[in-house]
């Protein structure tokens, strides 16, 4: 029964932490794309619109 029990821990760790390192990478990944994006069209950074205001800012990483 302890062996269940510690499996099943070790099993949850790497399922919980299998989740955060695809979302970090996605995270990532996104941040690049849009870099390559605004190095393609010459652009210094992304225009994100603040939907209280309606006012647009630069975009923080």
């Amino acid at each position: 029964m302890p062996q269940l029990i510690f499996f099943a821990a070790v099993g949850a760790a790497a399922y919980f932490g299998y989740r955060t390192f695809v979302r970090e990478a996605e995270r990532v990944t996104a941040k690049i794309r849009r870099h390559e994006r605004q190095a393609r069209t010459g652009s210094s950074g992304t225009l994100v619109k603040d939907p209280e205001t309606g006012e647009y800012h630069l975009a923080k990483d």
